[in-house]
């Protein structure tokens, strides 16, 4: 019996603009891939409860909900990764969409040959972190009261109530894991947990270890298990125990 082919990644395109949506989804098509056109957040929250959807594009600027309420939303509920559609003047929307969980960004206006690009190296990554770490840290990592279960990137609590990770969250949470006392600096954690093809962005990963840093430690402006490393960068100080 022949192997089943492979599903082709779901790209849902959020953008009021009829004629962007349009030209986009016709060049995503074009290169093999599932396309899902939505006119606003609330059209793209209505079909996400009834798809799955692999990545986001997301425009910042449309009536109604605007892109970051709704790249806020998919990061407190754990969902699919997201690339930004900015103004290219506007700084302080990539800015604040990188903090609130973006997986990258774009300007305005943009080659849909890099639109593609962009979204075949996020997917890249998401597939690597989606790889066995169980293989390597063992199914169930603990560390304070916390316990990460890898195979499915769960994080616990010694109450029992699972804490959600976005996709970035979860990846530096086991690069420290795997690396206890150890000194990553920035660039190091940026070429762990993005690959090779990643941006030197410094501040996005300042921003995912503040939002982790939120979710793990008790007091986030004294942390117990991530400390800066001034001039360094960050290093994972708690003890790790690593079951089967």
């Amino acid at each position: 019996m022949s192997e089943p082919e492979s599903r082709p990644p779901h790209i849902l395109v959020v953008d009021d603009e009829h004629e962007i949506r349009r030209l986009v989804g016709e060049y995503l098509k074009g290169a093999d891939l599932r396309v899902t056109l939505a006119e606003s957040a609330a059209a793209a929250r209505r079909l996400l409860g009834v798809e799955r959807v692999d990545l986001i594009v997301l425009d910042v600027m449309m009536p109604g909900e605007d892109g970051l309420s709704l790249c806020r939303h998919l990061r407190e509920t754990d969902g699919p990764p997201v690339i930004l559609l900015t103004a290219r003047s506007d700084d302080a929307d990539r800015i604040v969409g990188l903090e609130l969980g973006a997986d990258d960004y774009l300007p305005k206006p943009f080659n849909p040959r890099e639109l593609l690009a962009r979204i075949r190296a996020v997917l890249r990554r998401l597939e690597g972190a989606q790889r066995p770490e169980a293989a390597k840290l063992g199914e169930r990592v603990l560390f304070g009261p916390w316990t990460l279960q890898v195979g499915q990137r769960e994080l616990v609590g010694a109450d029992g109530v699972v804490v959600p990770l976005s996709t970035g969250e979860f990846r530096l949470l086991v690069s420290f894991l795997e690396r206890p006392r150890l000194v990553l600096s920035r660039e190091q954690l940026l070429d762990i947990t993005q690959g090779r093809d990643a941006e030197a962005f410094d501040r996005s990963i300042d921003n995912q270890v503040s939002r982790l840093r939120k979710k793990i430690e008790e007091d986030p402006a004294n942390p117990r298990f991530i400390k800066t490393v001034w001039g360094g960068g960050y290093q994972f100080v708690g003890d790790v125990e690593r079951r089967k």
